[in-house]
């Protein structure tokens, strides 16, 4: 019998589906952008200026993807569920420093997506300075369609 070096088996790779392909997407990273669009902000209370105003990210845990049909549960402690439609951008090739002009080759595809939020959560962690996490990083919260 072989021994695994690990304590505990690994999380399994997370994957999605490719249109036309027998083939899976494999998913090592999610990115978001926030407040990238601008109505969606403004309704939050945090209007951008996008002339001094750089993008920010936030990440989630590959174990937060769900495909699209899927059934989610609605996650404790939280009374305010919300989805955020996204367009998400599979990157299949490595880069670091990528120029714009360059950036293209390193897509493989595109998917629609829901960015899923426990809104009543991250309220309370942005009026208290602290990072959205726990209200954004959160199992099935971040469905995508292959």
């Amino acid at each position: 019998m072989t021994q695994s070096p690990y304590l505990w088996s690994p999380p399994p790779i997370q994957s999605l589906a490719v249109r036309g392909a027998a083939a899976r997407a494999p998913v090592n990273r999610l990115f978001f952008v926030g407040r990238n669009y601008h109505a969606h902000a403004a309704e939050m209370g945090r209007p951008v200026d996008r002339s001094v105003d750089r993008p920010f990210y936030f990440t989630k845990s590959p174990q937060a993807l769900v495909e699209s049909g899927a059934s989610v549960a609605y996650p404790p402690e939280t009374a305010n569920y919300h989805h955020e439609m996204e367009l998400v951008v599979v990157i299949g090739d490595r880069g670091f420093r990528v120029t714009v002009e360059n950036a293209h080759r390193l897509i493989y595809g595109y998917a629609c997506g829901l960015d899923m939020t426990r809104r009543d959560l991250q309220f309370a962690l942005r009026d208290k300075g602290r990072p959205w996490d726990l209200a954004k990083n959160v199992e099935g919260s971040a469905v995508v369609s292959d």
